[in-house]
This record gives C-alpha cells, structure tokens and sequence, in this order.
C-alpha cells in the first residue's frame, strides 16, 4: 500500500507537500552533466512532469512544488556538495512538513552496472557520503532509489583506485553510456510516482533492473 501521511493543523509549512523527493548532485554547471549528478537529472524530469521549476530558495537547495500522480510532490535539488546533503534534506523536511518515511533519496551508484536500478525502504549509508550526511542530519529511514552508474576499469578489470573512481564519477558520460543513463533516469522517475501510489514494494517489483 502507499504510504499516507496526516497533516497537522496550523499555518502550515513553507512548502507544504504529501512527498519530499530529493535528488543527490553537486552544484555548479561544471558537475551538472557528470555521472554523479544523475540524481538532479531525475529532478528535472520530474519538474518537466510536474510544470514546476525548482528555484534558488535560501543557502541549501533548489525547491519546486507540484502534482505528481495526484500526490503534491517537493523536488529538491541541494545546494550543497554531495557530503553536506543532510544539511538541505533536515531543511527540506522542515519546510514541507514532510516525515522522513515520506522523502525519496535519487543518487548515483558506482557498483550497479549502469543503468540499472534498486528501490528500497530504508538501510544503510554503503559508503555513500551523501547518504552519511542525511543520516546524521535526519534518518536513513527515507525511501532511495539507487541509480547504477557502473564501476570504472583498469587494465579490463573494475578499480577501486580513488584517483580512477573520482574521474569516472566525475566524469561526463557520451554514446552509448549517455543513452543508458538517460533512459534509466526516466525509468526513475517512473518509479517516484508508483511508490506514491502503490508504495515501495510495487515500484522495486516493477522498476528493479539489472
């Protein structure tokens, strides 16, 4: 089932939203087309989905309200580096009156091949930095969707040398590796509007992919 949540009385929050879903990125035009952005990527296809624009709103993010599969949906894009999103996301879900059960987490993953992608409820950080960084700013508890951007390789074999993997990671993805992440980031966004209708184990059933 999806999950509802109830609304206190009161003014009401800045934003006021059913979801808050927020997209891992780096700011700046030099990282905006890099592998390690692709969660912002997501973002923007839920804006175009959702006719709003997220906008410079205060230090810590970009913000944009709108309708997604009947659901009123906050898309977040901090302004943050990747290791200080918890600080955007504690904001966020102050001034959308959202819970942390009600908040997707979209971010990169270097050991899922690319394109593919993994929906779950809650868990670990993996290392993640930006991940880390919510977690100790909020909870882990939120909804992600991990979004496979592959392992880079050295002499055919998959590296974990810092200096290989902060390229590739950093790195701005063409051909055919583009096509792949492009398609795989509407399959994303997909997948945001089932987990607000049908709920978290529906979505990864469906939009799971290797």
């Amino acid at each position: 089932m999806a999950f509802r949540k109830l609304l206190g009385g009161g003014s009401g929050p800045r934003f006021a939203a059913d979801w808050l879903v927020v997209g891992l990125g780096n700011p700046g035009e030099q990282y905006a087309r890099t592998r390690h952005n692709v969660g912002f990527w997501v973002i923007n296809a839920l804006a175009k989905r959702a006719k709003t624009q997220p906008k410079s709103t205060g230090s810590l993010m970009h913000i944009g309200v709108g309708e997604l599969a009947g659901e009123r949906a906050a898309l977040v894009k901090p302004k943050t580096f990747m290791n200080l999103s918890g600080k955007a996301v504690a904001q966020a879900l102050q001034w959308t009156g959202c819970d942390i059960q009600h908040t997707i987490v979209l971010y990169d993953e270097l050991d899922l091949g690319a394109g593919a992608l993994r929906i779950r409820a809650g868990g670990g950080h993996g290392g993640h930095n930006g991940l880390k960084s919510i977690g100790q700013a909020a909870s882990l508890e939120f909804v992600r969707i991990r979004i496979g951007i592959g392992r880079p390789q050295a002499n055919g074999e998959p590296t974990w040398d810092p200096e290989h993997v902060s390229a590739w990671v950093l790195g701005v993805p063409h051909g055919d590796d583009k096509k792949v992440l492009d398609e795989a980031v509407e399959i994303a966004a997909d997948a945001v509007e089932c987990i607000m209708t049908e709920g978290v184990e529906a979505a990864g059933s469906r939009y799971n992919r290797k």
